[in-house]
């Protein structure tokens, strides 16, 4: 068949062409590739042609303005791993109709909340209609209750609706495809306004440049499609390619990790992607089943994404899963943000991981990465490859000077692919977006050969006598040196206090003896007292008990909040009981 990643089309091109995510549909049809959807047994539960998606997405889109929505609305869904998420987003998409997925509530904290998050999603949206699967229907319909919207329910709901008779409006290159709502790791999430002609862009160019999509190419994924990687990644850009994919549902995967491998070995996948968590929980179930006959030798693109690379935890898995066919090789690193739709590099092909062993001392007082295979104070960095085709990117200092390679800075982007902008919300947009198209990313890192590479987040960086501190080397110094905690055990921020800067690490504790607790707060004390220097407030919190984005990473600014809301709540003496501060 035909797919939009060939030769002579290029994003450009298709923007001229006025193409959008639906012609992909349409082109995709004409095919025998779909979405296969498994449950958390790895059975097959759904088999959707891309024909049959672009019909039963047509018929929805009659029912969506027989409802009474108009092109131009948004519409709010609650994006479950199934088969109707995924109709329903392409009805809105033939209705010229924009859909604006919405988390799942694993990532919160309890009913109460998720229904408050929800709502507030709905209202950033200004949402004319919402939609949920079954099972979270009447969470939604409390989420929202009082609001104006023409339809709330599921898809099933839309069958008693007398459907449109007229023609669907198609869209325009430069309307809304969707709004992504941003992971709300530093505040609350952001409708990110991406345009028909952004999401071409960017699919194209990782289809064709990134992943470098092959006849025989499989896609297999267990990522959220309310996440840009899930969706971008494993939704949208299969269907530019003409991929077909098979899905686990995120819960599933977290339930039995393995699963994600038996799928990509019985449908002989190539590429998945996941953030370095996935790696790291896979490798940890392995050590404890027996692996039998599992092959996975025809993962060719194992990409990872989504958070700070750590090169430790993919060299493990690399071992463990050596003898069933992995290959180290297949490591494909890069980096994005859903203000750019998805992707801004990839690393080459076919190399694996790159990283270099830093000097701290060097890199944090002096904003330089220079290169150190000695002392305790060196940390791995991963090279995330070049821009993207049509992309830029630039680290810049405080006042806006390029900054020459291997200076450490505030990484800009440009490209085709970039957000027009927060919906609604001027001032964030502003901040956010030159008028010369430059992104602010947030992010700090460096160039060296080309390639990006990233070392935080500016807004995390903690001041520590005099110099920057990036709070995941604190974190991971604590994860590595207590055989007792895990990864994403430990959340480390700044908080203001009378003195400066106090420095809070909050630690996940799976023990209520007094002893053993004492012991491992007085230890995370003192290693991080030795390792960086500093006194550091240690607060226990119990078992999973850190809050994290709707993406899954540990969310700091959260973490924050927690901390300073049981500050506020409890006792001196109740609080001395339960933290240890280096003296």
């Amino acid at each position: 068949m035909t797919d939009l990643t060939e030769a002579p089309l290029t994003p450009e091109v298709a923007a001229e062409r006025g193409l959008t995510i639906l012609d992909a549909l349409e082109i995709a049809a004409q095919g025998t590739e779909g979405f296969n959807f498994h449950s958390g047994k790895g059975a097959l539960t759904e088999a959707l042609t891309f024909g049959r998606l672009a019909a039963d997405a047509r018929a929805l889109a009659r029912k969506l303005l027989g409802a009474g929505l108009r092109p131009g609305d948004r519409v709010a869904l609650i994006a479950d791993t199934e088969g109707d998420f995924v109709r329903l987003f392409f009805a809105c998409g033939y209705a010229r109709i924009v859909p604006a997925p919405m988390p799942l509530p694993m990532a919160f904290g309890g009913r109460e909340a998720y229904i408050g998050h929800v709502r507030k999603m709905i209202e950033c949206a200004d949402a004319q209609a919402a939609f949920a699967p079954t099972a979270m229907r009447e969470w939604l319909l409390e989420a929202s209750a009082g609001l104006p919207l023409a339809i709330v329910g599921t898809a099933a709901d839309l069958e008693g609706v007398a459907a449109h008779d007229g023609e669907l409006p198609r869209p325009e290159v430069d309307d809304l495809a969707y709004l992504q709502f941003s992971s709300g790791s530093t505040r609350f999430p952001k409708g990110i306004s991406v345009t028909h002609r952004q999401l071409m862009a960017n699919a194209t160019a990782i289809s064709r440049h990134g992943l470098v999509v092959r006849p025989g190419d499989r896609c297999v994924s267990w990522l959220p499609f309310y996440h840009d990687m899930g969706l971008v990644g494993f939704m949208l850009t299969p269907i530019v390619a003409g991929l077909t994919v098979d899905y686990l549902a995120t819960r599933d995967f977290a339930r039995r990790p393995l699963l994600w491998l038996e799928l990509m070995a019985r449908n002989r996948g190539t590429i998945s992607y996941s953030p370095s968590f996935g790696f790291e929980l896979s490798a940890q179930r392995a050590a404890t089943v027996d692996l039998g006959d599992l092959d996975i030798s025809s993962w060719r693109c194992a990409g990872i994404g989504g958070d700070m690379i750590r090169p430790h935890v993919l060299r493990r898995f690399a071992d463990r899963f050596r003898r069933h066919g992995f290959d180290p090789a297949a490591y494909v690193a890069s980096y994005g943000m859903a203000e750019a739709t998805l992707a801004l590099t990839f690393a080459p092909l076919g190399e694996g991981l790159r990283a270099e062993t830093l000097d701290l001392d060097r890199l944090e007082n002096e904003g330089v990465a220079v290169a150190s295979e000695a002392g305790e104070r060196t940390r791995e960095f991963v090279l995330c490859g070049p821009a993207l085709p049509g992309h830029r990117i630039e680290a810049r200092s405080a006042d806006g000077t390029v900054l020459a390679e291997r200076r450490v800075g505030r990484i800009f982007a440009r490209g085709p692919s970039l957000m027009r902008d927060y919906f609604r919300e001027e001032e964030a947009t502003r901040e956010a977006l030159s008028s010369d198209g430059w992104l602010d990313t947030g992010d700090l890192g460096y160039l060296t050969e080309g390639q990006l590479v990233v070392t935080g987040r500016a807004k995390d960086l903690i001041l520590v006598n005099g110099r920057n501190v990036w709070p995941q080397d604190l974190e991971w110094a604590v994860e590595h040196g207590i055989e007792t905690l895990r990864s994403g055990d430990v959340a480390v921020f700044s908080v203001d206090a009378a003195e400066g800067e106090e420095v809070v690490a909050l630690v996940q504790c799976r023990t209520a003896a007094p002893d053993a607790r004492e012991a491992l707060a007085t230890e995370v004390s003192a290693l991080l007292r030795q390792r960086f220097g500093t006194p550091v407030t240690v607060r226990l919190v119990g078992a999973h008990a850190l809050p994290v984005t709707s993406s899954g990473k540990l969310s700091r600014s959260r973490s924050r909040e927690l901390y300073l809301a049981l500050r506020a709540s409890e006792p001196e003496h109740i609080l001395q009981q339960n933290i240890t501060t280096s003296q």
